[in-house]
This record gives C-alpha cells, structure tokens and sequence, in this order.
C-alpha cells in the first residue's frame, strides 16, 4: 500500500490534478467574498476583456479601452481571441463568463506539472521530476495569478513550460515534422506574449550546437522552423501594418510600458503633476488615436530618460529587485505588511530566487549541457521589465523553469549529462 500510494503521488497527472484542485479551491475561497454582479464585470476591465467584448460584438479587434477608438494592436491577439469565445458561449461580463475564464487559466496553470516534470526527468533524475511537479502544484504564484489575472499569464507559464520541453527534446529528432510542430508552438507563444521571444535566440542557438546532424541538416531544420513562425505570424503583421501604415510585428505598446514606469510621477523634483490616471490616458488615445499616442509616450519617456540617467538607473535597480521580490523594497514590506498572506508571499519570491541561484550554479559546477536553455529564461525573459515596469504577473511566464532549478538545487541529480 505504500509503495502504492509512492507512485501515485509520484504521478504527473495526480500531482496537476491536486495543482488544479488547489487552483479551483482558491478561486471558490476569493470569489465568495466579493458579490457577483462585480465579479461579473471588474476583473474584464481591462485592455484583453475590452478586445474581446469588441470581437465579439462585431466590432473588430478594437476598443482598448471599451470605447470606440478604432482599431488596436495594444495587445497581442491569441488571448483576446480566446476570452471572446468565451464571451461568445457564455455571455460577455456575465458571472458564467468570469468563472468559465478563470476556470481555463487554472486548467492551464495546472497542465504546467506535465511538460516540466518531463523537463526535469531529462535533466536529471525521477526524483527531480516528481519534486519540479509538486513545487509547481503549490507555488502560491501559481495558484493566486490564474484567479488574480484574467489576461494570457497562465496560458504563458504553459507555454514556455512546452517551449523548453520541446527545445531538449529537438536536438534528438532528425524529422522534419518535429522542427515543424517547434515552429507551430513558438508562433503561438509569440501570437500570446511576444515577451517569450527574449529567450528564442539562445534557445535556437543551443539546438545548433546540441544538435548531432551536419551543419547542413541543422541549418535546414531550424529554418524550416523560422519560415512557420514567420508564416504564422505574417498575416496579424500585415493587417497590422494595413491599419497604422507602419511595421508592427505583433503588438505596439512597448512605448507606453516604458513610459508608465519612466515619467514624472517617480521624480520628487518635478514639477509636474504627479499622477497617472486611466481615464486621462483614455482620453488621450481617443484623441490622438494609437500612433500618435504611443508616439507622444515614446518621446515622453526618452526624454525622461535623457534628463534623468541616475533617476533611471534607480529605478532600474528597483525594477530588478521587483521582479524577483515582489517589492521594490522586500525588507520594509516584509515588516510592515499587514497580512500573514503578504509576507509569505514575499518569503516564497525571496526563497524561489535564492534557489533559481543555487540551481544555476549546480547545473554550471556539474557542466550540464543544459544549462544555457534554463538559463535563458531567468537572465533574457524579464529585461524588457527590468527597463519599462514589472510585476510579479510580468515575471510568471518564466516561474516554472525557476521552480525546476529550485528541485534541481534541492535534490542531487544522478542521471549523467547525455
């Protein structure tokens, strides 16, 4: 009976099962607590909600900020696209909707177990795997974003789970239907989160070098696999560049991000006025329309950036530390935070990064041929928040391969380097 009840917990379906059940649990806890006809409405107010309201009113791939501004390329279009079938089968900001949306972020969250439990088998051993898995089942990220987040955070953690997976496992397979099917899922992760697109140069590089075929051979898989993605991704570029008569590969707001966490607001020496409002930034888009107010943003933010280089780099710092804590300042907000739920929070992040560090120098002191693709993620994927502004949601893509080094920095691997 024990070794029974050993293997079952040692099953990845078991643990994404318990993964999803803590998920649902949590969405039952939070949901409870706030009325329906809220819930039903507020968690869709945002730029991903607004889009598929619009897609499925008939409006197009339009109004960001649910008012009839034209169209947008604010936001990448998988998940938009996603959320409005659910609007279409379930009613657009109805309590079905809300539930059904965060019901597919947790079976997303939860499917994560599967691609990194076979990731760390590879890597090093069943016991690594098994640990991976259930580090990721509880990960209070994990558990709290899918509820937290309606908006392509969960689907983006599956995806660079499946993304590392696939990159190991392409080095071994001469066919060409396996450079094809690698080619199909990072169009996807880009269509989702452009962001994912950090890692793909180290990534299509280890597969070179990994890679045992002859140059010739290497050269033509991986081609094949930029030739889907550019394919894939061809038609949304084209209908962008048709809308704004300028080159927008997916999505277009990278200047506002970089303005939201550069302007006047962060200088106590400015004379400006020191606020950001959502209704003042809609006004402005619907006024310039989207070219020219991303345009105003950029020259806004360069310029804040030129008068202000020590400013920046501070804030830089504090963007880094963010990322990895939580908090600009995880220390102070440790003593001072006012819930038990809030310091565990930061406890975990603290921990997860000290343990991403231990897991990366093992990997480096065992010389495993591993260590660039893993590595890629925690060095490459949150640059462009470490210069615009972050959160913990910004980080969560790249969360399950830090929980995999945490296990590998935990459990000794025994399987040799292939």
């Amino acid at each position: 009976m024990r070794a029974n009840l050993l293997r079952l917990l040692a099953s990845p379906w078991i643990i994404a099962s318990v993964a999803l059940l803590l998920r649902v649990l949590y969405l039952v806890y939070r949901a409870h607590l706030i009325p329906a006809e809220v819930l039903a409405s507020a968690p869709f107010e945002n730029e991903v909600g607004n889009v598929a309201a619009a897609l499925v009113q008939g409006r197009g791939f339009c109004c960001v900020f649910r008012q009839p501004t034209g169209p947008t390329a604010w936001i990448a279009p998988a998940y938009p696209l996603l959320l409005a079938a659910v609007f279409k089968l379930f009613g657009a900001f109805t309590i079905t909707s809300f539930y059904a949306a965060v019901l597919l972020n947790c079976v997303f969250s939860a499917l994560v177990c599967l691609p990194l439990f076979r990731t760390a088998q590879r890597i090093a051993n069943p016991a690594v795997a098994v640990l991976a898995a259930w580090l990721w089942a509880v990960f209070p990220n994990g558990i709290i974003l899918p509820y937290a987040w309606i908006w392509d955070t969960s689907l983006s953690a599956l995806l660079a789970a499946l993304l590392l997976e696939r990159t190991l496992r392409l080095p071994d397979s001469r066919a060409a239907s396996a450079y094809l099917a690698y080619g199909l899922l990072w169009a996807l992760a880009l269509l989702t989160n452009p962001s994912l697109g950090a890692v793909l140069p180290l990534l299509f590089a280890w597969v070179f070098f990994r890679d045992a075929n002859p140059v010739p051979a290497r050269l033509r898989g991986l081609s094949l696999t930029l030739a889907v993605i550019f394919l894939c991704c061809l038609p949304w570029t084209v209908r962008n560049y048709v809308q704004f008569h300028r080159f927008v590969p997916i999505r277009s707001n990278f200047a506002y991000e970089f303005w939201s966490g550069n302007n006047e607001i962060f200088d106590p020496d400015s004379r400006a006025v020191n606020r950001v409002t959502r209704y003042e930034q809609a006004r402005l888009y619907g006024t310039f329309g989207e070219t020219a107010f991303f345009d105003d943003k950029w020259q806004k933010a360069a310029n804040f950036v030129h008068s202000n280089p020590r400013l920046y780099f501070q804030l830089s710092i504090q963007r880094v530390i963010a990322t990895w804590f939580g908090t600009a300042t995880p220390w102070r907000n440790l003593r001072e935070a006012g819930s038990f739920l809030a310091r565990f929070l930061i406890i975990t992040n603290v921990l997860t990064f000290l343990g991403t560090l231990a897991g990366l120098i093992r990997l480096a002191v065992c010389r495993s041929p591993y260590l660039v693709p893993l590595a890629s993620f925690p060095l490459c994927f949150p640059v462009a928040f470490y210069l615009t502004h972050t959160t913990l949601r910004h980080r969560h893509p790249c969360d399950p391969v830090l929980l995999l080094l945490v296990a590998i920095a935990l459990a000794i691997p025994r399987k040799p380097p292939k």
